[in-house]
């Protein structure tokens, strides 16, 4: 036997409250992750090396292995950030295990001081849990004057643990991208003396030592 009208209606209602909800919480978390990203990324890459994230190591293995992998970088800005950032080299050719060191440079278009800060993902994603960083600039504050440009290095080595991982055999290329965000917190940050502080940059040549320190 059929049920009564009324009561078909009202179960619908229910069901079109609850959806409506539903859409609401999704609504309200989106908005809320758009307003922490950078902060829940950081916390997700440092906890986990899966899905485009690395994995962060003190040094490189003593001995690199005889396969070879291509790695490209890649180097993104935000639009509401006036910068312009790009990697001065498109790519190397490493061993795996082979340390690396590449230099971004980050220049402030804009007629004031601005700040950022930058994120990663390393592609296929597959491969992000042997991508290993020594030292980088993301996650840290960059605060540039007008005008002003630095190099920011970022060493790394891919894990000789990748030959032992048949779903990654077939991996011969590996792209790092950085995106760069706009911190507005840090250009309103002030000083005892009064000035705008600025976050310390990697220099070229810190870089350049702590690479060449590394066990090739």
């Amino acid at each position: 036997m059929a049920a009564p009208r009324s009561t078909s209606r009202h179960h619908s209602a229910k069901r079109n409250g609850r959806l409506a909800l539903a859409l609401g919480v999704v609504v309200c978390g989106m908005v809320g992750l758009s307003f922490a990203a950078v902060p829940l990324y950081r916390v997700f890459c440092q906890v986990t090396g899966l899905g485009g994230t690395t994995q962060v190591a003190q040094e490189a293995p003593a001995q690199a292995l005889e396969r070879s992998v291509k790695v490209r970088f890649e180097g993104f800005v935000a639009k509401d950030l006036p910068w312009r950032f790009a990697p001065e080299q498109r790519e190397v050719t490493l061993r795996v295990g082979e340390s690396g060191l590449v230099f971004f440079k980050a220049e402030n278009l804009a007629a004031h001081r601005t700040a950022g800060v930058a994120t990663f993902n390393v592609t296929p994603l597959k491969v992000g849990q042997y991508f290993n960083k020594v030292q980088c600039f993301c996650f840290t504050s960059q605060a540039l004057e007008p005008g002003e440009s630095v190099d920011m290095g970022v060493s790394f080595f891919v894990d000789p643990a990748i030959v032992e991982d048949a779903n990654a055999a077939e991996v011969g290329t590996i792209t790092l991208s950085y995106t760069f965000f706009a911190d507005a917190e840090a250009e309103a940050e002030v000083d005892r003396d009064g000035e705008a502080t600025t976050s310390a940059l990697p220099p070229r040549e810190a870089a350049a030592r702590q690479s060449a320190a590394l066990p090739q």
